[in-house]
């Protein structure tokens, strides 16, 4: 049984982990994307480029924001578990989301994509052996270890599934 470490969370990703840290992780982030799957699927196709106010991103632009989170995060926990110490950039979340296509895509299509990207994640994670989960690197100049990158995952798309029901349906 996991638990994140709350110390070592910067302030910018602790409101995420708080949706998810009475969990074990992997339970997290297996429960967190079955119930966001599920709430995809259950949107109608044609509301798929809703938007709560103007200047707020569509659904499918808020699906496509939480994939490139997911993976972004993934490949520096991949890279903090093996051990690489090369400081990672952020990225401006608002820069790419125009570039996702979102627009072409289906809602059904992006509930797919959402399932079959945490499958990988999963994997990823059962591949870390409980040393790799305490290893910690610098991204965005916040030090995160695999660990809390983990709970982070799953956290940020908690985060999102709320918003989603609030705002857009």
């Amino acid at each position: 049984m996991t638990r994140p470490d709350l110390q070592n969370v910067a302030p910018f990703y602790k409101g995420y982990v708080e949706y998810v840290k009475d969990q074990d992780m992997l339970d997290a982030l297996i429960q967190s994307n079955k119930l966001t799957v599920d709430l995809i699927r259950s949107i109608p196709e044609e509301k798929g480029s809703y938007r709560y106010q103007p200047e707020k991103w569509s659904i499918k632009e808020l699906l496509c924001h939480m994939l490139d989170v997911e993976r972004i995060f993934a490949y520096r926990a991949l890279r903090f578990a093996r051990n690489d110490k090369t400081p990672l950039s952020g990225f401006e979340e608002n820069d790419y989301a125009p570039q996702a296509n979102a627009e072409a895509r289906t809602l059904h299509d992006l509930a797919n994509e959402v399932e079959r990207l945490r499958a990988t994640t999963i994997d990823l994670y059962k591949s870390f052996t409980p040393e790799m989960l305490q290893r910690t690197g610098t991204a965005n100049k916040a030090e995160l270890s695999v660990l809390n990158l983990g709970y982070i995952i799953a956290g940020h798309e908690s985060h999102h599934r709320k918003i989603l029901k609030e705002r857009y349906l």
